[in-house]
């Protein structure tokens, strides 16, 4: 087994026709940008062994052509940083040169998840959820209704309408009055406001098996999904560890696991926090985890920890949070990537609690998952 192996790669020497060099050294480059969290110098290292490996450039175009080409493009800068003034000696700081990702590569890196995890899909306009209710939308039931006032002239069907004016006047003497008038029914196109937590605990690396980078993509693909076909929606992404903190979109690509234990309480009520300053009728909470809650902090800012099982103190807690949810109707849908039994007859208890939904799931298919749930929650939580 290769190291790339071993750190989760999978490369197969597939050239798409018509690839550039340049393309093709693109398409791998963002995905080993993805798994190295954004870490240029990493990432090229791993392009070099995997160029060793599969001959992926030629005399005619190297690494430090297409590196170049990253920088022409727009896709990587050079910035200055302070250095270490342990290393030059005389107690100076002198600054040092450091390659950065763009905005514009940033962009691209959340496209290459959503591509990659929903499909090439394409953009519609702004707020298109389908919902079960009647109402005012973009999406025709096929049922017609008399017309009422405050009904939108959009809405009125012309066709039906003037059928009905001829049946009611005739065709010689024909006008048309707000009795003739008939309207579309649509679906009503709702709003929805979501928070996806994301475990960063240490136990999401371990094993040998890469975890936060499907979770990392799936935030990525969800943001860029809502931001082009549902921009009236929101997404917000907090991570937990033993503390639980908001990140931005941009800090996305640059996510890592730390030294953490699992403090879920934590994550849930700083999302509960981001949710109440929502006025959307629909709020939910995606939830991204592999372990067991093992973390608390307590009032006078030290922490309880337990990681060898499921503590109750700590467990009762996580079910107090999950029926002060339900309370104020915000359903969590946990996305469980662990399978032990005992971890998972937990998570059938949390779920309970809130009289949410659960699923349990190894990596394969978790943004399928997450994107089908979004669409169906939307569905049904419209008043």
């Amino acid at each position: 087994m290769s190291n790339l192996q071993r750190k989760g790669f999978r490369f197969a020497p597939y050239q798409a026709p018509h690839q550039t060099p340049f393309e093709r050294l693109f398409e791998i480059f963002k995905e080993l940008i993805t798994h190295t969290s954004g870490d240029f110098d990493e990432a090229m290292d791993w392009l070099r062994e995997l160029d060793k490996e599969y001959e992926l450039t030629t005399d005619d175009y190297t690494i430090e052509d297409f590196i170049e080409d990253l920088k022409s493009k727009g896709y990587i800068q050079e910035v200055l940083e302070p250095g270490d003034p342990e290393e030059e000696g005389d107690g100076n700081m002198s600054e040092k040169s450091v390659v950065s990702l763009t905005a514009k590569m940033e962009r691209l890196i959340r496209q290459h998840a959503l591509d990659q995890i929903f499909g090439k899909l394409k953009k519609a306009g702004s707020g298109n959820h389908k919902t079960n209710k009647i109402g005012q939308g973009n999406e025709p039931t096929g049922d017609l209704r008399a017309y009422a006032f405050g009904d939108p002239l959009s809405a009125i069907d012309m066709t039906e309408s003037f059928k009905n004016a001829q049946i009611s006047h005739g065709i010689g003497n024909f006008s048309l009055s707000e009795q003739d008038l008939v309207v579309q029914e649509s679906h009503h196109q709702a709003q929805m406001s979501t928070v996806l937590m994301i475990d960063i605990s240490h136990s999401m690396i371990l094993y040998g098996e890469d975890r936060i980078t499907p979770a990392k993509k799936v935030a990525m693909a969800l943001a860029e999904l809502i931001s082009t076909r549902y921009p009236k929606d929101s997404l917000e992404i907090l991570v937990f560890g033993n503390d639980a903190w908001p990140i931005s979109l941009a800090e996305l690509p640059y996510l890592k696991v730390g030294p953490y234990h699992t403090n879920t309480v934590a994550g849930l009520s700083l999302a509960m926090d981001m949710l109440r300053r929502k006025r959307n009728t629909n709020r939910q909470i995606f939830m991204i985890t592999d372990g067991k809650p093992s973390c608390l902090k307590l009032s006078d800012g030290t922490y309880y920890k337990n990681s060898a099982g499921l503590d109750s103190h700590i467990v009762e807690k996580c079910y107090q949070m999950a029926r002060q949810a339900h309370k104020l109707q915000i359903p969590i849908t946990t996305f469980m990537i662990a399978q032990d039994p005992y971890l998972m007859q937990f998570i059938r208890e949390f779920t309970a609690a809130n009289k949410g939904k659960a699923f349990y799931t190894g990596l394969k298919g978790l943004g399928d998952m997450i994107f089908e749930d979004y669409e169906s929650n939307r569905k049904k939580r419209i008043k």
